[in-house]
């Protein structure tokens, strides 16, 4: 009988998580070998981020960034030193250095229409010192305008495809620039459909248009699997397929660690569940 095809793909890499609020060890030796953290106390991720989950790199953003009062003040699962108060283009300046100084690889951003927002001004004073030193600025942006408001302050990242609104064509025309992270299977439960339904076309359509949707969990947001989420990749095939969706999924090529499996290469996001859970480390 011939032997079962046995092909190598990179680690996941999981480009939104949230390691305080998940038991990071049951991350170690996984299928998983990045991860992303978007938001959290800066003197406690890098400390994670120095001595990681066996065979896990941790790269982080440090604290939300957002407006005196502004998303997500006062949540019971954000340590108070997870949010930084930016009040004025000085104090956003000085908000990036810090992001420099802690070792983080992005500046995060809230953008969330129910609470205090930033002003024009200061987020483009953090977008633009955040590309001063060389860092990605990462959007959360919830509720009417906000997406559309990181899209045209020049934001290279939105960490949610929208989905509290269908984004008009040309708002999708302008955000091709950018990277949108899934995290469509927190949407997936009771009084969320539509919310997914509307993600679903957004993400669609700004791939359609030629945009870079990546996979992403916002692990550590309700039930969520500390590990590969099977549901989020069933979602993410209903938008990409073939190696687009590889691309997504996992790391770049030269990747290591790298996993192998006795499956060929998948084509489909059944397949590639089917392969990771087949999957060992090298």
């Amino acid at each position: 009988m011939p032997e079962a095809p046995s092909t190598t793909l990179p680690g996941v890499v999981d480009r939104h998580v949230h390691l305080g609020l998940v038991d990071r060890d049951l991350l170690a030796g996984g299928p998983v070998t990045e991860v992303h953290d978007l938001g959290w106390d800066p003197r406690d991720v890098s400390a994670w981020a120095a001595a990681p989950p066996s065979g896990v790199r941790v790269r982080f953003a440090g604290p939300f960034h957002t407006a005196p009062g502004g998303y997500p003040s006062g949540r019971s699962w954000a340590p108070g030193d997870a949010v930084r108060h930016v009040a004025s283009p000085d104090e956003a300046a000085e908000a990036v250095s810090d992001v420099v100084r802690a070792g983080g690889f992005a500046v995060k951003v809230a953008l969330h229409a129910g609470m205090s927002l930033l002003p024009d001004g200061v987020l483009l004073a953090l977008v633009g010192a955040a590309h001063a030193a060389g860092l990605p600025v990462l959007v959360h942006a919830e509720g009417p305008g906000q997406a559309e408001r990181a899209i045209d302050a020049g934001a290279d990242t939105l960490v949610h495809v929208p989905w509290t609104e269908a984004l008009p064509a040309g708002v999708i025309a302008r955000a091709t620039h950018m990277t949108w992270i899934s995290t469509l299977a927190i949407h997936d439960g009771p009084g969320g459909s539509a919310g997914l339904t509307r993600a679903l076309d957004n993400a669609r359509r700004f791939v359609a248009a030629g945009g870079r949707l990546v996979y992403g969990t916002d692990m550590g947001n309700g039930p969520t699997p500390v590990g590969v989420n099977e549901r989020e990749i069933e979602l993410l095939g209903l938008v990409l397929t073939g190696e687009a969706l590889r691309r997504a999924v996992v790391g770049p090529p030269d990747a290591a660690p790298a996993l192998t499996a006795p499956l060929p290469v998948p084509e489909t996001a059944a397949d590639l569940i089917d392969w990771l859970r087949s999957s060992t480390r090298l």
